[in-house]
């Protein structure tokens, strides 16, 4: 038998705060417990000490030191490694955080803080009505961006003060699971569980979702564009390096949000970050779509992708179309709640491409065993050092993924000058279509860099042919492949709108249209003309788009976003082994880029369906990274954490797994495999 002294001395002090809302009630309490006391056990003694009537179903204990939840109920204190110098906190595993929507709208609403940040986002995307959170994910500010807005302006107001959103009195908020609802993943019509009648299409896919009608047009539909001076005030990168800041902010998707140190009520910004918009669909998709288009836009106007002026005056277009009908908030709504409104934007966008690999296959069925070719005379450039470029005509042969090219058609029986294999290779458009020039831009991985070739095209449709099969040929694809000829029309329809910014057709006189030019291109164009002359250059081409569903107008902005060279391309400042400088690595949902900092250039291309393996080496902080004939890079990252590159990587080869043919429900674990790195 032991004393009562031996008994005591196995028992010690604990202290716990309790993070609760009751001002005037203790917040301290010092327990007596043991190591063999279990987590549930030692939440059920406190409860009984606080002696407050309320849920604490949510409650849990938060760690301190080792900024770590004990959610583990079950395990002890000993299991645990909870000692008497232990500051545990009581608090509730969901609380109120602030999120930048892409369309600069701020919603406030209850997140776990105690789940995988991937986990977190999901939730946040059942209330927001977004399917296929997977591509989402949530980023701090970079403390660079807002350092360079104070500076501007002291005094200056925050660049979009918009009322907040709350939605906090969410199903998912209050640390209940959401309930599916009125959600078919199956793509079936929906219909309304009460009265039977169809559900509207684009209001909330979930019963129990905190959207009403109002909220959901919010978040579903556009608004007038900030003020010039406002655009003025916003972060704007000009060099790679200011760029790669942009992508540092990224959380750590399989840890949670407490143990990375954010803070109850921060701000944080929510955001596409994979470039693969898979399934997209107008009648699912409105909030989607619509955020999709306002990260584009945003892009666009803060110039953190590059694009031409004849691509920028498309974009000013589109977006006049958006905001350009002098509707009321609930007359816009109505466009999106009327069947048969709906079911014209549904026969509008049937032969739409909204897909970021292209659209449905031909009805012909394609002899797959007859390999498509291309034969034509085209003109190749190839830069010379120290002198002007050698412009010379040949004839060209494009067959599966390589072009081989001969002095004229009448040699093409024999042997090629030169056989150019495109396979993980970089297309590069160049194109000027008001002064007729149709480029193709080739940077091809040879073993001490890129060869840059450029192919010249007569016209259009000829530049469309062949800039289609490049594209595929990078990827591995033949013009067997069925996305061939919706690629060829997609390029097609960008080239059309690019037209439509020279149209010679009379307008309306600039000073008769209420138009604010400024609000709908970057701060450069602004500088560049006159408002009379960005205005009357934006309405000959918004005549031509006048008629789109605003739908349409976002999907048709989306999809020229997606053609620019540097969609899709998320920069960080790295050093490669071996190498006495630093370089920009940029991150696509199929390949890795070297970019040279100083020149912008590529310098190689490195694709994922070459990747063998890949890992971090977290004592040095290194990704190491092996591709299939023995190729093998390793760099640190200087801009950011690797943990970030090395999620970028896992989660795009995550999400090319995905198929239309599954249900939307995740393989949660596999993504964590590939994303995690085994830290």
């Amino acid at each position: 038998m032991s004393s009562s002294t031996e008994y005591g001395s196995h028992t010690w002090e604990l202290l716990l705060t309790v993070d609760h809302q009751h001002k005037d009630a203790q917040k301290e309490f010092l327990l007596q417990v043991t190591g063999d006391l279990h987590i549930g056990g030692l939440m059920l003694k406190l409860v009984e000490k606080i002696n407050i009537a309320q849920d604490w179903s949510d409650y849990a204990f938060w760690w301190e030191q080792k900024k770590c939840w004990l959610l583990k109920t079950h395990w002890t204190l000993d299991k645990c490694g909870v000692q008497a110098d232990a500051k545990l906190f009581f608090t509730p595993q969901h609380k109120m955080l602030r999120l930048r929507l892409p369309n600069m709208k701020t919603v406030r609403l209850k997140v776990s803080f105690s789940t995988m940040v991937f986990r977190a986002v999901s939730d946040i995307c059942k209330i927001l009505n977004i399917r296929r959170s997977e591509e989402l994910s949530l980023s701090k500010q970079s403390g660079d961006t807002l350092k360079k807005k104070k500076k501007k302006d002291k005094n200056s107001k925050e660049p979009v003060t918009e009322d907040i959103l709350n939605l906090c009195n969410s199903p998912v908020s209050s640390g209940l699971p959401a309930n599916p609802g009125l959600y078919s993943k199956t793509m079936t019509p929906i219909y309304d569980p009460v009265s039977g009648s169809p559900a509207s299409s684009t209001i909330t896919w979930f019963s129990d979702s905190p959207l009403t009608e109002q909220n959901c047009s919010i978040l579903a539909l556009s608004y007038p564009n900030c003020s010039p001076e406002m655009l003025a005030e916003m972060y704007q990168p000009r060099t790679l390096a200011d760029k790669a800041k942009l992508n540092a902010g990224w959380l750590d998707s399989s840890r949670s949000l407490m143990e990375q140190g954010i803070l109850e009520d921060e701000q944080l910004l929510l955001r596409f970050k994979y470039y693969t918009f898979f399934d997209l669909n107008p009648k699912y998709d409105a909030v989607r779509i619509n955020q999709i288009y306002e990260q584009a836009r945003w892009a666009i106007l803060l110039e953190e992708i590059d694009c031409t002026e004849e691509e920028m005056l498309i974009f000013a277009a589109i977006q006049a179309r958006t905001p350009s009908h002098k509707l009321s908030l609930s007359s816009e709504a109505q466009d999106f709640t009327c069947e048969s409104e709906v079911d014209e934007v549904e026969a509008a966008l049937s032969n739409l491409e909204v897909t970021l690999e292209g659209g449905n296959s031909s009805n012909i069925l394609e002899d797959i065993t007859d390999i498509p070719k291309l034969a034509d005379n085209l003109r190749l450039v190839r830069p010379r050092k120290l002198s002007l470029k050698a412009i010379k005509e040949y004839w060209f042969i494009f067959r599966d993924t390589s072009i081989s090219y001969f002095k004229n058609k009448e040699s093409a029986q024999g042997e090629p000058i030169e056989k150019l294999n495109l396979k993980g290779c970089e297309v590069v458009p160049d194109v000027n279509v008001a002064a007729k020039k149709f480029g193709i831009k080739l940077l091809i991985p040879v073993a001490d860099g890129m060869n840059e070739v450029y192919l010249r095209c007569d016209n259009e449709d000829q530049y469309a042919r062949w800039m289609a099969a490049c594209v595929l040929a990078s990827k591995g694809r033949t013009m067997a492949d069925s996305s061939y000829q919706p690629e060829v029309q997609k390029i097609l329809s960008f080239l059309q709108m690019k037209n439509w910014t020279m149209s010679s057709q009379a307008t309306s006189e600039p000073e008769n249209v209420d138009m604010k030019p400024e609000c709908f291109v970057s701060l450069r164009y602004t500088k560049k003309y006159k408002s009379k002359q960005l205005t009357a250059r934006i309405l000959e081409a918004h005549q031509n788009i006048s008629q789109m569903s605003l739908v349409e107008a976002k999907l048709r902005f989306i999809q020229a976003w997606q053609s620019l060279p540097e969609f899709g391309l998320s920069y960080y400042i790295v050093r490669f082994k071996g190498s006495k400088k630093d370089d920009v690595l940029g991150v696509s949902y199929n390949r890795l880029i070297r970019i040279d900092m100083a020149t912008g250039d590529p310098i190689t291309t490195w694709r994922f369906s070459n990747m063998k393996q890949w890992n971090v080496n977290w004592e040095i902080r290194q990704v190491a990274i092996e591709f299939d004939q023995n190729v093998s890079i390793a760099f640190t990252c200087l801009s950011a954490d690797c943990k970030i590159i090395h999620e970028y990587i896992g989660g795009y080869i995550f999400l090319s797994t995905r198929s239309k043919d599954q249900n939307e429900t995740l393989d949660e674990e596999l993504f964590h495999k590939l994303t995690g790195g085994q830290e």
